[in-house]
């Protein structure tokens, strides 16, 4: 892999998440102890000093790693299960239905939507615990987390059947996990 474009042409707030990506791509072919920080850094196309601004430690570097790119693979990874199956279509029908049969709302709601919402809390819960996610409401967080995928499952199932242009579900939850993360991360400044 070719190292990173030179730092001048790129954005600060861009390069935690370039030494992210490379971090990832480096720690996958050489396992973690193998890793070299000026390797990462040099894949991201920064200097090794660099690495420091950002990260205290290769650890450091290794949980943001597992914090970005996991949470936004499972996203990805359900959003690709929810276009490509009838999900969207049962959970209209849930929506739509709730007030007749409530019981259908309360499975889907037992089932699935609580244990949901509870596993991704309570992820964000330790993350907070661990000082890498800013406080607030975990439950709260966690419907942020996945109320665009279920924005996008309606507009599938409302809107596209009339004419409208679909969204693709894997980019919108990529995009959303990005912006999510950088506003929920905790970020030290140093001088």
């Amino acid at each position: 892999m070719e190292p990173g474009p030179p730092k001048f042409r790129r954005r600060k707030a861009d390069r935690p998440a370039e030494i992210v990506e490379a971090a990832l791509a480096v720690f996958a072919e050489k396992g973690f102890a193998a890793a070299r920080l000026d390797e990462i850094a040099r894949r991201a196309g920064v200097s090794k000093g660099a690495l420091y601004l950002y990260f205290e430690t290769k650890e450091d570097i290794f949980r943001a790693v597992v914090g970005q790119v996991i949470a936004r693979g499972v996203a990805i990874t359900f959003a690709h299960v929810a276009q490509t199956s009838p999900l969207s279509a049962v959970a209209k029908m849930v929506i739509g239905e709730a007030r007749n049969f409530p019981e259908l709302a309360r499975v889907w709601h037992d089932d699935l939507v609580s244990q949901a919402l509870a596993a991704i809390a309570g992820a964000i819960e330790v993350a907070q615990a661990r000082g890498e996610l800013k406080p607030g409401d975990p439950r709260t967080y966690a419907l942020q987390f996945i109320a665009p995928l279920l924005v996008g499952l309606m507009w599938r199932e409302t809107f596209v059947p009339v004419g409208a242009e679909p969204f693709d579900l894997p980019k919108l939850m990529s995009q959303h996990v990005e912006t999510l993360l950088h506003g929920l991360l905790v970020t030290e400044t140093r001088s």
